[in-house]
């Protein structure tokens, strides 16, 4: 069956809005045209707003599950899948702005790519950049999974994965699926436990950056990092 003339018109009319105006169109056209490459046919602006009213912002659309997703009628494992293909998409340019530029002189990169990794996240994480000699980017390499509000780090893993991959220094991250990156005392105890086992192998601890919702916490920025190159 042939899709509708009014529908082709109005995703043809949206696709020219978004080539002369990206930066313009309101969340729930945004949405509905990536929703379109999931859904070939058919009239998906009614998808999109309740999925917005579902989530309640775009960014909660692309942060939730795929069981989140699938619950509403009309959205199913394809609206999903090209949904989760954009988160990944994100968090893969923002890896390649870090590797290029230099960790320490441009902090706000890594933060940026810190944010598009661990941002909404349900459990706690704790990841780890290694960096090369020029403080670029080697490889983020998730150390440990926890619970909503925990999450445990040996610093031997740290080590092991810093000296396997030759790195010269890292970037320590995690993420508050509170929503609030201010430093636990636990958070600060083990930052200081990871800069000394690090210390002994010459390893350079450049920042320990904590997630939250729309926001980060810096370690360095704050003074609290220790001995801080």
């Amino acid at each position: 069956m042939s899709e509708p003339a009014h529908t082709r018109g109005h995703r043809r009319r949206l696709r020219e809005r978004f080539e002369a105006a990206p930066r313009v169109l309101p969340d729930y056209e945004l949405l509905e045209l990536l929703l379109t490459c999931a859904i070939p046919r058919g009239d998906v602006k009614p998808l999109a707003k309740a999925l917005l009213a579902r989530f309640g912002s775009f960014k909660n659309v692309m942060d939730a599950v795929p069981s989140d997703l699938e619950t509403l009628p009309g959205a199913g494992p394809r609206t999903a899948a090209v949904l989760g293909a954009v988160r990944a998409s994100v968090e893969r340019y923002m890896s390649g702005r870090a590797a290029e530029t230099d960790a320490l002189t441009s902090p706000e990169a890594v933060a940026a790519y810190c944010r598009a990794a661990l941002e909404g996240l349900k459990n706690e994480v704790f990841e780890v950049i290694y960096l090369n000699t020029r403080n670029r980017v080697i490889r983020m390499e998730r150390l440990s999974e926890g619970t909503l509000d925990q999450t445990a780090v040996y610093p031997r893993r740290l080590i092991e994965g810093a000296l396997a991959r030759r790195a010269a220094g890292v970037v320590l991250v995690h993420n508050h699926p509170s929503g609030d990156p201010s430093p636990s005392a636990e958070d600060k105890a083990l930052t200081r436990r990871l800069v000394a086992a690090a210390r002994l192998v010459d390893l350079a601890v450049l920042d320990h950056v904590i997630v939250g919702e729309g926001r980060h916490f810096s370690f360095r920025e704050a003074g609290l990092l220790p001995d801080a190159p």
